[in-house]
């Protein structure tokens, strides 16, 4: 899985796991969570979006499951 940096004030980078349709979102804070049953078209649309926080605010948060990821 490779972590792809974001211009974003909410976002450091997300990556995304195609076979396990994972997205996961590292924030600023450090804090990473995985969300799953997301769809690929999704991901190049968050890539693509010119506000990934608005994106995420629209179309991501509250619409699939999720769990923090405790890295180690």
């Amino acid at each position: 899985m490779n972590w792809v940096a974001v211009d974003s004030s909410v976002f450091a980078s997300v990556a995304y796991r195609c076979d396990q349709r994972q997205l996961f979102l590292r924030f600023h804070s450090g804090k990473v969570y995985r969300y799953f049953g997301f769809p690929s078209e999704h991901y190049d649309e968050l890539l693509a979006a010119e506000s990934k926080g608005g994106y995420f605010a629209e179309s991501i948060r509250g619409k699939f499951l999720y769990e923090e990821v405790r890295e180690a």
